[in-house]
């Protein structure tokens, strides 16, 4: 079930190799600003690429939400022992954004469901860095579709610098920090909640 996904592209070699440099030229601007911009209060702790997705959330500052809803969704044991996975993780921040009411609601047992249905559109099977959903970009002539554990596209695509992503509902989030690497996959973090249906 996590390890089936799919990369709907058709691949068009010639522009390809035309659009690839522009592309990586601009994640690496990406990977600059993003640094300059990301308050050092909020930075996420530096990852251990030996340890697994489950241990670096558990020992990251920026994402106790995310570690508490991996737990109530009993995604945890998968990620700590399965893979590979991307994972595009929200921030403590990205949570807030949502309203506390919400975040306590979907915590709440009665609501697992709904949660899990969440937490798994926020992974991919595979690992997928940055240069390689730009790569897909590039192939996808601007646009790569990407199917989630949870069944659902994500759509990425290029705004400025920034690698955005859209769900199924057109709400957009943005990758603030790539390329965490895990022993068992990548983590992307990214500044909004993605959402399979309306909270």
């Amino acid at each position: 079930m996590f390890c089936s996904y799919s990369l709907i592209l058709e691949p068009e070699p010639m522009k390809c190799k035309a659009c690839l440099l522009p592309l990586l030229l601009l994640f690496s601007s990406l990977n600059i600003i993003a640094q300059k911009t990301v308050n050092t209060k909020t930075s996420p702790t530096e990852m251990d690429p030996e340890k697994s997705i489950l241990k670096n959330t558990e020992t990251s500052e920026n994402h106790k939400t995310l570690l508490a809803v991996l737990k109530a969704t009993d995604l945890d044991d998968v990620l700590n022992h399965d893979g590979p996975f991307t994972v595009f993780a929200p921030s403590d921040l990205a949570f807030e954004n949502l309203t506390s009411k919400t975040v306590a609601e979907l915590l709440d047992p009665n609501y697992k469901r709904e949660l899990q249905s969440l937490m798994r559109y926020h992974i991919i099977a595979g690992s997928f860095s940055a240069s390689k959903i730009l790569k897909a970009m590039c192939r996808g002539e601007g646009k790569a579709s990407f199917t989630t554990v949870q069944g659902n596209e994500l759509i990425a695509s290029m705004e400025g610098v920034d690698i955005i992503l859209t769900d199924n509902l057109g709400n957009t989030a943005k990758i603030i920090t790539a390329d965490s690497n895990q022993c068992n996959g990548v983590i992307h973090e990214i500044d909004s909640v993605i959402k399979p249906s309306k909270l």
